[in-house]
């Protein structure tokens, strides 16, 4: 009952669609309908290539398939390799500059977090459910970008048109130094009026003005080893659990509680002897119950939605951490990931424009998405610079995950609404 009640949504959209719909409007809607199986394939086809972060063969594979369609277009399109030192494969960027309104900037990525030794590598369908590595973050949103703009080309509309298209081929596991593997994305950020970014969509109703940031924290503390029986005298003081235990407590009742602010400690190791492997996201500790702990380490998370908000949080952990038990010291250290996307008025004037093409197509009122259920992502990066709108991509569930869907009734409206919003954001 549920398929036959959307099915019919989705009819009624069609056949009462609002009279601001121009003609070009209409050639650029009736394209993406008459080509709906052909984006289906397309998306298809570029599912079943293995592109995980590290698989920097299949990365950039998947990025010449993207390459042929751009350059189709009359894109100008360059494939940046990025340097051995960085350990990806690069990025995909295509320029075309027509016209003499503003410059838009379309973000997707090619990677995905499942690897070339992943079991789940294949595309398979069921009904308008399609079920695939990446076929919802982001080969899906992918295909939306390449498919608007076919549409737009095809019913002339590139004609007078800037847009830059940056395919970023590291955004599940950014390459480090990101002052390097970000560089080309930021700078089209600057150089760009507007940017939308085209990961998952929360649902036909709602698109992304605010993303939150994250940084990681790493705590170290100290203690004197001993007996356990001399724990809490003069002499021994604390131990580093304690101590730890201190901290973290603190952290709970005295920085926690501003809104959209969280932390999470993700891995403790503590005991006489500790041994953490970063990279492996894995290590070990030792120690006895007849010896107070002498070294304790914690690895966590830290998600903000402002710059400000980060700041002020790290204050409060380092003083946190500079206040000690006896016989203990403590040590913490910051490291950044992504930059916070504010809910800026820019912003909200972007999704102004969204909500009218949506009710003009007959799809429903788009509102703002709580940005404490999104996660960090590459526009985050040029937020700084322009205003933006994000999950412009595709409705499905279980990303990341074996799980992972693309809702395929959907595809073709959300397309239809991006293909319409770049095409009047650039007049």
């Amino acid at each position: 009952m549920k398929k036959i009640f959307t099915f019919f949504f989705f009819i009624l959209a069609i056949t009462t669609q609002a009279q601001e719909i121009s003609t070009d409007e209409q050639d650029i809607i009736e394209y993406l309908r008459l080509n709906e199986q052909e984006q289906i394939n397309f998306l298809e086809n570029t599912v079943n290539i293995n592109s995980g972060t590290l698989n920097l063969p299949g990365v950039k594979k998947v990025g010449m398939i993207y390459k042929n369609e751009l350059d189709a277009l009359g894109f100008e399109t360059s494939w940046i390799t990025m340097p051995d030192s960085v350990g990806r494969a690069g990025h995909l960027f295509a320029e075309i500059n027509k016209g003499k309104g503003k410059t838009i900037l379309l973000i997707g990525h090619i990677d995905t977090v499942f690897e070339d030794d992943h079991e789940f590598q294949s595309f398979t369908r069921q009904g308008n459910i399609g079920k695939g590595p990446a076929a919802n973050d982001m080969k899906g949103g992918n295909a939306v970008i390449i498919y608007a703009l076919k549409a737009l080309h095809a019913a002339g509309a590139l004609e007078d048109k800037n847009i830059i298209v940056a395919f970023t081929g590291d955004e599940e596991k950014p390459g480090q130094p990101l002052s390097i593997s970000r560089h080309h994305l930021v700078e089209a950020g600057k150089k760009a009026d507007i940017a939308l970014g085209f990961e998952t969509a929360s649902g036909m109703n709602h698109a992304t003005v605010a993303r939150r940031g994250s940084s990681g924290w790493s705590l170290k503390v100290k203690g004197k080893q001993s007996h356990s029986s001399g724990i809490f005298s003069e002499n021994t003081g604390a131990g580093a659990i304690f101590e730890a235990a201190r901290i973290l407590n603190s952290f709970y009742t005295d920085v926690k509680g501003e809104e959209l602010l969280t932390f999470n400690p993700g891995v403790i190791l503590g005991g006489t002897k500790v041994n953490y492997d970063g990279a492996q996201s894995k290590g070990t500790a030792f120690g006895k119950t007849n010896v107070v702990a002498s070294e304790l380490e914690v690895y966590g998370g830290l998600r903000f939605i402002s710059e400000e908000q980060k700041e002020n949080a790290r204050k409060k952990m380092k003083n946190i951490v500079n206040n000690n038990l006896p016989g203990t010291s403590a040590s913490i250290d910051f490291s950044d990931s992504y930059p916070a996307m504010k809910p800026t008025d820019g912003n909200m004037e972007l999704l102004k424009v969204l909500d009218k093409i949506s009710l003009d197509l007959g799809y429903g009122s788009v509102e703002a998405y709580d940005p404490g259920r999104r996660g960090a992502a590459d526009i985050s990066f040029i937020a700084q610079y322009v205003d933006g709108l994000d999950g412009l991509g595709v409705m499905g569930s279980g990303a990341h995950s074996p799980g992972e869907t693309i809702n395929l009734e959907t595809f073709i409206p959300l397309t239809e609404r991006a293909a319409l919003l770049i095409h009047r954001l650039s007049k």
